[in-house]
């Protein structure tokens, strides 16, 4: 996700309190807002009557939205359905090139050398052999025409390709029963999705855009693709894939940020 400023919250604070507060947690408050989960506007007095906290204090606040971030995540888990797909669209709809999305700017992307770059594999995985860039490519594609929604108001349709992480996960002999997939990117960016999501037929790992190998500053030679989540979590550079039972924190959820993100 680029570097911005949250749009503006829903979040209307009751009188007399410390709007500084708020301020601090203002990425929470548009998280929360844009998922469109709490509708209309939400005052400080019912996040006390319904999370309990004391909404003078700072610390407590943060601890009450992020509570109301996790009951999101959950909501989202449970109504997922492996079976639903995501909207598709017709070539003559595609944005070329993609549009850029980081949370940096893009003058200070790093290409990566696709002839000396390598996949680690780890976790509850059967063959962790290293996969180059070339034996990627060469795999069985599978071409996704979606949308890619950005958390900061923007979408695209984009056209990817590469291969199912489902068929790939089965491939290395992967725990298919394992709760998460994570994922570590070659600009420290780390990401991670709950498995029912990695054996959607809309996650790919994806190799191409246009028909054509993926480019700067858009994920070369590996990203992730889904298109049944927000466009942060769509990791770009890949260096590594772990399967594994225990939750693997990323870069935004660190921050408080939802993680399902389901769209």
């Amino acid at each position: 996700m680029a570097r911005t400023t949250p749009a503006r919250s829903q979040f209307r604070p009751a009188a007399g309190i410390d709007q500084s507060i708020l301020r601090e947690h203002k990425g929470l408050l548009a998280e929360i807002d844009r998922r469109k989960l709490l509708r209309g506007t939400l005052s400080l007095g019912a996040l006390t009557m319904l999370t309990g906290c004391d909404v003078a204090d700072d610390g407590s606040v943060r601890k009450a939205l992020l509570a109301v971030s996790q009951w999101n995540d959950r909501v989202q888990a449970a109504i997922f359905r492996g079976d639903h797909l995501a909207p598709t669209y017709p070539e003559s709809a595609v944005l070329k090139p993609a549009r850029f999305n980081a949370y940096y700017d893009v003058e200070e992307i790093r290409p990566l050398d696709g002839a000396t770059w390598t996949l680690e594999l780890a976790g509850l995985i059967g063959d962790k052999r290293r996969w180059t860039a070339q034996q990627m490519a060469a795999l069985p594609e599978t071409e996704l025409i979606v949308r890619h929604i950005c958390v900061e108001g923007w979408d695209y349709v984009g056209q990817w390709s590469g291969v199912r992480l489902k068929d790939f996960l089965q491939r290395i002999g992967a725990d298919l029963t394992a709760k998460y997939v994570a994922f570590t990117c070659a600009d420290d960016y780390t990401e991670s999705i709950d498995m029912a999501t990695a054996l959607h037929p809309q996650t790919i790992l994806a190799t191409r855009y246009g028909r054509e190998p993926i480019t700067d500053p858009f994920g070369y030679p590996l990203r992730l693709r889904m298109g049944t989540k927000l466009g942060f979590k769509n990791a770009k550079w890949i260096t590594a894939i772990s399967v594994t039972n225990t939750f693997p924190e990323t870069f935004w959820s660190k921050q408080g940020f939802n993680w399902f993100a389901g769209i």
